[in-house]
């Protein structure tokens, strides 16, 4: 029997179903029963995530052991069609894949991913990253990693920076196609300003920690966007290009899940 995620998409079906009589109330009450939350000691899995915010819960695998990732994991993979495990780095993930060779491992992001089926695509048009640097591309795959995982249309510029701003230029089509851009940057972090002065969209702007001593670990890139005169310009935290793809998606994305 094929394992069936419970989403806001099925939970209105199964509600339909009942309506239109051709689904027991009792029926539909046992099948609720996926939206429980699930205790397993060190960690309270969230089933009912994706009924509530419409994406599933993702794992976070900083500071976690390999043996609470693969739990989790286990106890998500029962109940979703797609799991996202973020912030694994390369010994971690492969201790992981041992136990989970279902696994697709993104070295440059991070991330693990699970996915049954097709992932549905529920954004109305594309994200597209941008990243100003090759040194930031790790922040860069992760924010791909992310939406894709989420539904969406995922492009990407990569090593467009302001240091060779022909670069970019050349790419202003592919800018103005997409409904949201996520711009990826350190150093100064001017890449968001430019896009921001090109575009009519929506630009979510990443600063990363790379630079040398005077940008304190990302904190020059963060106040630089912060101050961004281009207007439609948005910042999240450093290094968080998992924060920026979630924030894309649900721009990007047409409505309730359906």
């Amino acid at each position: 029997m094929e394992r069936k995620s419970l989403d806001r998409r099925r939970l209105i079906k199964i509600l339909e179903d009942v309506k239109e009589g051709r689904l027991l109330p009792e029926e539909a009450s046992l099948r609720f029963q996926d939206l429980q939350t699930e205790d397993l000691g060190f960690a309270a899995v969230d089933h009912h995530r994706a009924v509530r915010l419409g994406f599933p819960e993702v794992i976070f695998g900083q500071g976690k052991t390999v043996e609470q990732i693969v739990a989790i994991f286990k106890s998500l993979q029962l109940k979703q069609d797609t799991v996202l495990i973020t912030r694994v780095n390369d010994m971690k993930a492969s201790e992981i894949l041992k136990e989970a060779p279902e696994l697709q491992h993104n070295r440059e992001a991070r991330t693990l991913l699970f996915v049954r089926k097709k992932i549905r695509i529920v954004g109305k048009g594309t994200v597209l990253v941008v990243c100003a640097g090759s040194s930031d591309i790790p922040v860069a795959e992760e924010a791909k990693v992310t939406a894709y995982a989420l539904g969406n249309r995922v492009d990407a510029l990569y090593d467009v920076g302001v240091a060779g701003i022909h670069r970019l230029l050349s790419k202003n089509q592919k800018l103005r196609s997409a409904s949201v851009i996520i711009t990826v940057a350190g150093m100064e972090g001017a890449l968001p300003s430019v896009i921001g002065g090109l575009v009519d969209r929506p630009v979510i702007a990443v600063p990363t920690s790379i630079g040398y001593g005077a940008s304190f670990g990302g904190i020059a890139a963060l106040l630089g966007m912060l101050n961004s005169c281009a207007p439609g310009v948005v910042v999240v935290n450093i290094d968080n290009g998992f924060g920026a793809a979630y924030a894309a998606t649900m721009i990007n994305r047409v409505g309730p899940d359906k």
